[in-house]
Formats: C-alpha cells, sequence, structure tokens
C-alpha cells in the first residue's frame, strides 16, 4: 500500500463531541495514527445520543449512536481514566512520543492533571498542542462552555438563517447540522498543519487556540463583510441571496428546484429557454444589480413560468445551455445521485469489535489527493477497542495491563 500524506504522524486525541474529533479524523484520514481516549465504561458523549443506533447483524437497534460514527472513522479507542494517577501517567507517556495533541475541555481543564499544554511542552517540547474551546482562552467569555447551537446564535449566523419574521414559518434557525463545530474542525486541522510544517524549520511545536466564536464570526464571510462596510445588519431572507437575483428555489409543476444564476448569460440563456426573452433586454432586469433590486417583481414572474413545467424538465430543459439548476433532495435522494455514487461517496467500512456490528457506512472524505489520498483503515471503533493493542505497543505486559483494569485505570 502506498504511503498515505500523514504516515508515521501521532496524534492523542483527548477531545469528544464533534469539533475535535471531526479534526483528529482529517487527519486520521490522511494517515495519521489517531489515538483516542475515552473514560472508560462511559466514552465519547456522542455514543449515547440517540435514536438513530446502529444496527447489529440482524437488523436490530444496539445502544450505540449512528452520531459517534461521523467522525471517529480511522482511530483506535483506548479507555483510560485521566483522574487517577496511573492513567495521568499513562497519557503523559503517550504525549512524549505523539506529535499533536488535541482536546476540548474548558480554558484550564486539564491543568489539575498535568496534562496541559506546558505542562506537556516540558515533556515533548516538538508537541503541537491545539485546543478547542467554545470562546477561546482569553476575554471575558473565555471560562463559559461552548455548544455549536449557542455560537450559531451568538455569532449572528441564526440572524440571517430562516425567512423573514413576516413570512409564514419565518424566525431565527440554525443550519441543519452543527456547522460552527465542523468548520472549528476544519479550520483547526489546517492549523496543526500549519505548525507541524513550521516543526520543520524551528523543531519546535507550539499552542494552537481555537474558539468556536472565532470560526463562527469568520464563515459569516460576504454577510460580515456586508456589514462591517456598510454598517447595516444582514436579515433573514430565506433562500434567496443578498447579492445574486434569480438565486433561490423556485415552484415547479411538481415541487421545488434551485435555480442559481450567478451572472447576465446565465439570466438571457434561462429566459430563452424558457420563452421568455424579453425579460433578458428589460431595463429593471438588465444587470445583476437591477434584478437584485427589482426581486419583488422579477421572481413573481418567473415562478408563473417555472410552475408549467416539472422539475424533471427544467433540469433537461437548462442542462445544456449552462444555466445552474437542480432538484432539491432529501438526503436519501442525495445518495442516490448518480454523481454521488459515481464518486463514491457512500463507504462500507467492516468492524471486528466483537459487539454484533458487522460493518459501519460512512460518508468518504473529500480529500481527493492523486498520490496520497485518504485511507480507511478503522471503521469507528468500538468503546476501548484498542486499549490492549495500544498498551502493549507502549511496553505495557499483559499482568501490567491486567492491573490497571483491577484498579479501573482502563
Amino acid at each position: 500500500m502506498a504511503a498515505a500524506a500523514l504516515d508515521g504522524i501521532k496524534v492523542l486525541d483527548l477531545s469528544r463531541v464533534l469539533a475535535g474529533p471531526w479534526c483528529t479524523q482529517i487527519l486520521a484520514d490522511l494517515g495519521a495514527d489517531v489515538v483516542k481516549i475515552e473514560r472508560p465504561g462511559v466514552g465519547d458523549d456522542t455514543r449515547t445520543w440517540g435514536p438513530p443506533f446502529l444496527k447489529d447483524a440482524e437488523g436490530r437497534d444496539t445502544d450505540q449512536a449512528t452520531y459517534f460514527t461521523s467522525c471517529n472513522r480511522n482511530k483506535r479507542s483506548v479507555t483510560i481514566d485521566m483522574a487517577t494517577a496511573e492513567g495521568q501517567a499513562l497519557l503523559k507517556k503517550m504525549a512524549a512520543q505523539a506529535d499533536i495533541v488535541v482536546e476540548n475541555f474548558k480554558t484550564g481543564g486539564l491543568r489539575q492533571y498535568g496534562l496541559d499544554y506546558e505542562s506537556l511542552r516540558a515533556i515533548n517540547p516538538r508537541l503541537v498542542y491545539c485546543s478547542v474551546t467554545g470562546f477561546g482562552h482569553d476575554g471575558p467569555h473565555a471560562s463559559r462552555a461552548g455548544y455549536d447551537l449557542m455560537i450559531q446564535a451568538t455569532s449572528g449566523m441564526m440572524s440571517i438563517t430562516g425567512r423573514p419574521d413576516d413570512a409564514p414559518g419565518g424566525g431565527p434557525l440554525r443550519v441543519g447540522v452543527a456547522l460552527t463545530d465542523l468548520f472549528t474542525g476544519v479550520y483547526a486541522a489546517t492549523a496543526i498543519l500549519a505548525a507541524i510544517e513550521v516543526r520543520h524549520r524551528t523543531g519546535e511545536g507550539q499552542h494552537i487556540d481555537m474558539a468556536l466564536l472565532d470560526v463562527g464570526m469568520a464563515i459569516l464571510a460576504n454577510q460580515a463583510s456586508a456589514f462591517l462596510n456598510t454598517g447595516v445588519a444582514p436579515e433573514r431572507q430565506g433562500n434567496s441571496h443578498p447579492s445574486l437575483a434569480p438565486y433561490q428555489d423556485f415552484h415547479t409543476k411538481d415541487g421545488a428546484m434551485l435555480l442559481a444564476i450567478g451572472n447576465n448569460g446565465q439570466f438571457t440563456r434561462f429566459c430563452e429557454a424558457a420563452g421568455q426573452a424579453e425579460w433578458a433586454s428589460d431595463p429593471r432586469f438588465a444587470t445583476n444589480t437591477l434584478r437584485v433590486r427589482h426581486r419583488e417583481v422579477l421572481i413573481p414572474m418567473m415562478e408563473t413560468v417555472t410552475r408549467t413545467r416539472t422539475t424533471a424538465e427544467w433540469i433537461a430543459l437548462l442542462e445544456d445551455k449552462a444555466v445552474p439548476c437542480g432538484p432539491i433532495n432529501n438526503i436519501a435522494q442525495a445518495f442516490e445521485d448518480a454523481q454521488v455514487k459515481a464518486r463514491g461517496l457512500a463507504v462500507t467500512l467492516p468492524r471486528q469489535a466483537g459487539d454484533g456490528i458487522a460493518q459501519i457506512v460512512g460518508v468518504a472524505s473529500p480529500l481527493r489527493l492523486q498520490g496520497t489520498p485518504p485511507v480507511l483503515r478503522h471503521a469507528p471503533p468500538a468503546l476501548g477497542q484498542h486499549t490492549d493493542e495500544v498498551l502493549a505497543e507502549m511496553g505495557l505486559d499483559e499482568q501490567q495491563r491486567a492491573a490497571l483494569r483491577d484498579a479501573g485505570v482502563i
């Protein structure tokens, strides 16, 4: 098997729930050896965040939630009680041999165990240590716990998601996945890889302070820049775009479709295909800026026409005219999409943990490196599945492991 991009990189994963595990799964997919530390008998919170639950070989629900599997593949699970002196000693030994530590405890939460950055840096100066918190390590809210929903609300994301207050179904909405957690994981992985590159030059590791709030503000993107440069706070406007038109959902004869028209050429070609060529020369719609200003006129006119064909008919009509148009799928329909299948985006991994779960299905890594592609080595692990394996690699014999297990350390 060809070498993976991060072969030889060792990651000690002290994180749980989503942002940290999402980061370490990215590193694991790229070939890093990620050892996930979990509390004996309990494990990551998301192991019990169900329903839905994984099925056993007979199709019956188990007690293991599907949530955990979304962000923990390619990792080895080791159960260690870090509240014990013996557990702390094991984790320090692991950190001494690691390249990267990822943790998402509250600010200062690991100091009592001697597992904070300064303590581990003294053991391993080359260590890249990434902390993920809700609000960062300084500022008046640094001690607060951070959850994705809270950050979506605090950052303003919910103020621009959903329909206007005076529209049916209006009001603030969260994004349908934990967007801030996921982006924090991606940003954290990016920062870690940058720190590893710096280490190549300096020989020194460093501390990375990742905050969900910082990321939540950053991913406001064009909406943030609009406010910062005009002083006007954007508002919710459903599926329409603040700066483009027509760029939204439209009713069709049998449901709905999405049009994402981003320039004048696309608009002209849509109008011609729809039998409304005169719209393109209408002075109210001649440019994107004018279409945005007159969207209250344009969109109802377009809806009258889009309702005359089915979604499939519109897609067939526009596909060869370079007019962005597509269905609004549910997730089941998305996984049936021919392009999704062609890209192999659903992957099945066998699991041999003796817990009755024969395989776990997940979404493939989107990182398509030609020379060093992601590798799928482990299904999301059962709790403590690799404890003996990892501790044996550290030099602990069977008798020593048994003594630690009897003492409740592992």
